[in-house]
């Protein structure tokens, strides 16, 4: 918690939200908020870093297409070949009629 040279009541008390980690300064008395400081954001972003910015962002989206366009460039053989070993699994099995809940009356 940032302190302030501000000299407080004894029925303030300065507690740092648990959500966006603003401070604020509650008067027990009242029993409200009497005021309140945003946390930096921490993203210091400078204007001249923005050109780099934005090529690693379009390298990032560039490799997660690439990656996506593979996956569904070999999917289709991934099926093919788990539809291959599901029909010789079925194959080697005896053919057998199923039992009802009737016949077994």
């Amino acid at each position: 918690m940032a302190k302030k040279d501000v000299t407080r009541l004894q029925s303030e008390r300065e507690v740092q939200c648990p959500c966006c980690s603003a401070v604020l300064v509650i008067d027990l008395n009242l029993g409200r908020v009497i005021s309140h400081q945003e946390a930096g954001s921490g993203l210091n972003i400078e204007l001249s870093d923005a050109q780099q910015i934005l090529a690693d962002a379009k390298t990032r989206r560039e490799a997660a297409f690439d990656q996506s366009f593979n996956t569904e460039r070999t999917k289709g053989d991934a099926l093919s070949k788990r539809f291959e070993e599901a029909l010789k699994q079925a194959k080697a099995e005896p053919i057998t009629k199923p039992t009802r809940d009737f016949d077994l009356d």
